[in-house]
């Protein structure tokens, strides 16, 4: 399936490679169409950057709640990985559109325009992405990863911070309060199945699956709750 992306690129940057083409890769309209050597890596990497954009955004931290919340439902199928995945794209893209739009604003406009060159639209786009970042970054997860202590002229000046020691302390930010708020999902529903467990042991009924009869209860409460609508205001207020 990745085989189009990397057409994509080669397509995209034919007008920057093709005057270097000192390796062909196909004619179009008798015009020779090839990549420096120097590309390659580049393009080795390329099916891996989708990995990496979900890395630097509020993905990581929705998706990992809503599949801890279907962990805390019980249901193994219900909803599917698609929907869970596109409902946290879409949340995502929610989160992020007011970073992307101070992007487009500094960076992109400017670089179509040809105020800026492709070095200098990239660090303007790098400082609206890790003021974002490291509002969301834990100070201890931060110095971690800058191997000193983090001080408040750091914070202040988060495009001074490095994007190899800010990007893997965010990415672990994120890891620790998403496994904090779908602790706060899943507390009612594991109330639900120890009280669920208890009354049929009371009742002798041994032999009946808890899950059985607390699935249908942990529904009804996540229903009557209005939970999607509470869990997705939670998720972006957490922003």
């Amino acid at each position: 399936m990745r085989w189009w992306l990397g057409v994509g690129m080669l397509v995209f940057s034919v007008g920057a490679w093709a005057a270097q083409g000192d390796l062909p890769l196909f004619s179009v309209a008798g015009a020779r169409i090839g990549v420096a050597p120097a590309a390659w890596p580049f393009l080795a990497l390329f099916p891996f950057l989708p990995a990496l954009a979900l890395a630097f955004s509020a993905f990581t931290r929705i998706a990992v709640v809503l599949f801890l919340l279907r962990q805390g439902l019980g249901s193994e199928h219900a909803p599917p990985n698609v929907v869970l995945i596109g409902l946290s794209l879409l949340l995502t893209w929610f989160v992020m559109t007011p970073t992307l739009n101070r992007i487009d604003s500094v960076a992109w406009q400017p670089y179509q325009q040809g105020a800026l060159a492709a070095r200098a639209a990239a660090n303007a786009a790098a400082v609206p992405l890790k003021e974002f970042m490291l509002r969301q970054t834990r100070r201890e997860d931060l110095q971690l990863f800058l191997g000193r202590p983090v001080s408040d002229a750091d914070l202040k000046a988060p495009a001074q911070l490095p994007m190899d020691a800010l990007a893997p302390a965010f990415f672990v930010s994120e890891l620790q309060t998403a496994f904090r708020v779908g602790f706060m999902v899943i507390l009612p529903f594991l109330i639900i199945d120890l009280v669920v467990s208890s009354v049929l042991m009371a009742l002798g009924m041994v032999m009946v699956p808890p899950q059985l009869v607390s699935f249908p209860m942990k529904l009804m409460l996540f229903v009557l709750a209005d939970g999607w609508h509470l869990l997705a205001g939670s998720l972006i207020q957490s922003f």
